[in-house]
């Protein structure tokens, strides 16, 4: 991976460094969550290398499948591989006849081609909307408060659709994040996600520099490759004209919902990939088993 530059974000006149500022971290909980025990349920044994992967991600997503959706359901249908193989055993169940009724949201695109292919039945998100249930993958769940990050991804269009996806999961009366055991951590790393206004975006990406006091970097997520802070000559805009800012944490994030809030106060920002204070559920996928959290306890409530 190329090397991450030293700047914070490009200067709007020159591109001279700004000088040096004293450091300081994203302020931490006043009490940091434990981690509690888990539920743990046996799944198939598995082999070691990627197709390992995929039986714990299956074994993860058919779980979640099992477990919160019911015949007559409005399921919103998450992106990433965990969700894939979700939809493509929801069309299973389906094609049975153990789950009938089922109506799916797609979070994008691509999403809508693998629900169609596995024989469920799709629908649009319009304001208003019920979503009786939803599940998705996470490129990162805070331990303790399963605050989560999405957006990471670079979609095979272009068009990135992880606002619309957090509209989706947001809005569903029950959330699930289908993860690899590896994504759910104690101090988050990494880049999040921010879609800002396109007018102004430079004015917006030194706000969120000054936010964080040199603990992030700021770049302009490009459409194609990777060109530097300011994104190159093809900078990714979206279809509503905005631009997405890759916020690079150098050091690791103590509380998500702090830095979710921090972001929303900024005026340029448009929303951002932190998906906090909702009520959801971590399905984590580990070597022989699949373990479920809530925010209260390791155990599943009656659904």
């Amino acid at each position: 991976m190329e090397a991450v530059a030293r700047a914070s974000v490009i200067a709007r006149s020159s591109p001279t460094r700004l000088p040096p500022r004293p450091r300081h971290t994203v302020p931490s909980p006043a009490a940091r969550h434990r981690r509690p025990p888990r539920r743990a349920v046996a799944c198939a044994a598995a082999t070691d290398g990627n197709e390992a992967d995929v039986v714990r991600l299956f074994d993860a997503a058919k779980l979640t499948v099992d477990e919160f959706v019911k015949s007559g359901m409005v399921v919103g249908l998450g992106s990433g591989a965990a969700s894939g193989l979700a939809v493509q055993y929801l069309g299973t169940r389906l094609r049975r006849g153990s789950l009938t009724g089922i109506v799916g949201i797609p979070s994008s695109l691509i999403c809508t081609n693998e629900a169609e292919k596995a024989g469920i039945r799709v629908s649009s998100h319009d304001e208003g909307t019920q979503i009786d249930f939803a599940f998705t993958d996470a490129d990162v769940i805070e331990e303790g408060s399963l605050a989560a990050v999405i957006g990471r991804r670079k979609t095979e269009s272009g068009e990135p659709s992880f606002m619309h996806e957090k509209g989706i999961v947001k809005s569903a009366a029950k959330l699930a994040f289908i993860i690899d055991h590896d994504k759910y951590v104690k101090s988050v790393e990494g880049s999040i996600p921010v879609l800002v206004k396109s007018g102004n975006w430079m004015d917006t990406a030194e706000e969120i520099d000054d936010l964080f006091l040199g603990d992030a970097e700021v770049w302009r997520r490009p459409s194609v490759g990777t060109a530097g802070p300011s994104g190159g000559d093809f900078p990714l805009v979206t279809k509503e004209g905005h631009h997405v800012l890759d916020v690079i944490f150098t050091t690791p994030i103590q509380d998500l919902g702090k830095v979710a809030e921090g972001l929303d106060n900024i005026a340029g920002v448009v929303d951002h990939g932190i998906i906090c204070n909702t009520p959801s559920y971590a399905v984590i996928a580990s070597k022989g088993e699949v373990q479920v959290l809530d925010q209260k306890s390791s155990v599943i409530p009656n659904t």
